[in-house]
């Protein structure tokens, strides 16, 4: 895997160490954070940080395609370093996204351009429903 610093500047990025530290922590994530939960994380190793700047890494990235924004409802959008074309689960009881791998689900674009007479570039579809350890809760909640 290319070290992040080269990813960046071979997108035309000035290499910062907010950049870099951003950009892995969605590297090495499944979490899907939004903004303020990356900025939460990285602060305190990154004191320098502020959170304008974490907007406009964010910013800058999804310009340049090294993530996607993901917007499930909330307020704020959420982002994802794999910015290949994936569905995603929504837990609406603790909030939880999670890449939903599945062979049927992925790449709808390209299963449906033919039948739709649509040239979809890509979908982002999002299903929102209770996640195994909500439900594991309110079934021992309810006992």
């Amino acid at each position: 895997m290319k070290e992040t610093a080269q990813i960046l500047r071979e997108k035309g990025l000035k290499v910062t160490p907010q950049r870099i530290a951003v950009y892995n922590m969605l590297l090495h994530t499944q979490d899907h954070p939004n903004a303020e939960t990356i900025y939460r994380t990285l602060e305190t190793s990154n004191p320098t940080m502020s959170l304008a700047t974490v907007y406009k890494t964010l910013d800058f990235f999804k310009q340049l395609g090294l993530v996607q924004e993901l917007n499930v409802g909330e307020g704020s959008s959420r982002y994802d370093a794999k910015v290949y074309c994936h569905p995603h689960t929504v837990c609406t009881v603790c909030g939880c996204v999670s890449d939903l791998e599945n062979e049927e689900l992925s790449n709808l674009h390209t299963k449906l351009s033919v039948p739709l007479d649509f040239e979809v570039t890509c979908e982002q579809l999002i299903l929102y429903g209770t996640c195994a350890s909500c439900r594991k809760a309110a079934r021992e909640h309810s006992l």
